[in-house]
């Protein structure tokens, strides 16, 4: 056999079963973020069929999986509470127009440019605001109408169960704990032969098994007999609905933080395999016409997502194919067997809402800012996250990055970046001089990456009188791609954190 034919049908096969993988870990969290967004969970699967044929299709980032997002739940939910479901569209359409716009003026890299302390002080305030909203769901009711009101019922849905006299509600409780307890067994003591079986989907199934084996009184699922009949597509005054201020206003919002999530976690696909870098640009074109399509169906918001990306990884996936086919395998189950959707129990996916929505909130990240970068970016992350629960995701966000401006004024005088890149007798060098601030993290970014793959490298820092910890993280990740990938690299004139890896 031609081996090249060969080495095609293998790359198939493992593309093939990686999608089954990543199809099986969507099918929960694409009904569960619907409903933590406050919309119908049929329209979680529309944007994860979406985000996987016409979006896997065009994407810059070829293992990256993009569908409904965690992330943007939160907003959804605020944007729907207070515009009303229909408002959905003409946001997303606009939104989807602003980060196609963005791609073609190749601004992806800019999104990059924001300090990792902003985005994981949203994402953890994200965390939080999922959690203590779930919580609610696990009691087979709604989450309240913010974060803060959410938290402050919390001890009140504890406290009014009755283990004397079972009802609907604490079934309901037993299911939602039954689906954790089984998610965090199985992730500590799945055998090695059943580690691409996912946790979401045991904890689920298995819930979903007992719900309808005992014929249980809880709120189930509610999907469509007929997908098709879930895509709302625009009326007469769909576009005269970005006349509105607050309409624009949430457009900007969520092409922005969508942007920047799915930008952030292509650059964390990357760096779990050897194969084609993310091209950035082309990926925030991709996701611009998915949310795009999302808007006129009226469905959900999307991002890439890092859960079903490495999932895809992990499982083997060498090309796009198997981010399409998992899109095919949703169309086909939501087309064939909505009956079986409508078996499994809100509390179930409110489970698996809260486990995601916990481990969003990552204290060792802190840590690792307070131990590498000091007090400052701790801060930063604190009050991010402390102002998403508090007041709102922009809110938050938007002081995030106004308070990371303050990392500049040490350099104020010195902002300019300068690399210069040379080969000389077989070596590549890339020379730093003056400050690597954020500002400066496209230009670095694009430099390092247009660095021949397999080239020695030396990294010259001399030069360079500051790092930022934003370019210190890219810098840390390049070299350890590099270096894991077999190539040479020497960093030279390195002070501070960066002397560890020289």
């Amino acid at each position: 056999m031609n081996p090249a034919a060969s080495g095609k049908s293998g790359t198939k096969v493992r593309d093939f079963t990686a999608s089954i993988v990543v199809f099986l870990v969507a099918m929960p969290l694409c009904m569960g973020i619907a409903i933590a967004s406050g919309v119908p969970p049929e329209k979680g699967l529309i944007t994860g069929i979406i985000g996987g044929i016409v979006v896997g299709a065009l994407a810059g980032s070829p293992l990256q999986v993009s569908g409904p997002a965690a992330g943007l739940a939160v907003i959804v939910f605020e944007l729907v509470r207070d515009q009303g479901l229909s408002a959905l569209g003409p946001i997303l359409v606009l939104a989807g127009a602003i980060q196609v716009v963005a791609g073609v003026l190749r601004l992806g890299g800019w999104f990059r440019a924001i300090s990792p302390a902003v985005v994981h002080g949203m994402l953890a305030g994200i965390g939080v605001l999922i959690v203590v909203g779930q919580y609610h769901v696990l009691f087979d009711a709604k989450p309240l109408s913010n974060g803060l009101e959410n938290l402050a019922a919390m001890p009140g849905r504890l406290l009014g169960l009755s283990m004397n006299d079972i009802q609907a509600t604490e079934i309901a409780l037993l299911l939602g704990l039954l689906t954790i307890g089984i998610m965090l067994a199985w992730e500590k003591l799945r055998p090695a032969s059943l580690k691409l079986l996912p946790a979401a989907l045991l904890g689920v199934g298995t819930s979903t098994l007992v719900a309808w084996s005992m014929g249980l009184d809880v709120t189930r699922v509610d999907v469509p007999e007929n997908i098709v009949a879930a895509i709302a597509l625009p009326d007469a005054g769909f576009f005269g609905r970005w006349v509105d201020p607050a309409i624009l206003t949430a457009a900007i919002a969520i092409a922005f933080i969508a942007s920047a999530e799915t930008l952030l976690s292509a650059a964390a696909v990357d760096r779990m395999h050897d194969g084609v870098r993310t091209n950035y640009n082309k990926e925030l074109r991709a996701q611009g016409v998915g949310n795009l399509l999302c808007g006129l169906a009226g469905a959900l918001p999307m991002t890439g997502v890092i859960v079903r990306s490495s999932a895809n990884v992990q499982a083997g996936a060498q090309t796009r194919l198997s981010a399409i086919l998992h899109g095919v395998w949703i169309l086909g189950f939501v087309a064939l067997l909505p009956w079986l959707l409508r078996e499994i129990p809100m509390a179930a996916l409110g489970a698996v809402l809260v486990v995601t929505g916990a481990r969003l909130v990552n204290f060792s990240h802190a840590k690792h800012l307070f131990r590498d970068y000091g007090l400052l970016p701790v801060a930063i992350w604190a009050v991010t996250l402390i102002l998403v629960v508090a007041e709102d995701l922009l809110t938050g966000v938007l002081v995030g990055i106004a308070l990371s401006l303050l990392e500049l004024v040490p350099n104020l005088r010195r902002l300019r970046l300068k690399v210069d890149r040379q080969q000389d007798e077989g070596m590549q060098t890339v020379a730093l001089s003056g400050a690597a601030t954020f500002v400066a993290l496209p230009k670095l970014s694009d430099a390092l990456e247009s660095v021949p793959g397999g080239a020695p490298v030396r990294l010259d820092l001399t030069q360079c009188s500051a790092v930022d910890h934003t370019c210190s993280e890219l810098l840390k990740e390049w070299l350890q791609r590099r270096r894991a990938g077999g190539g040479l690299v020497e960093l030279s004139g390195a002070t501070g954190k960066m002397a560890a890896f020289a």
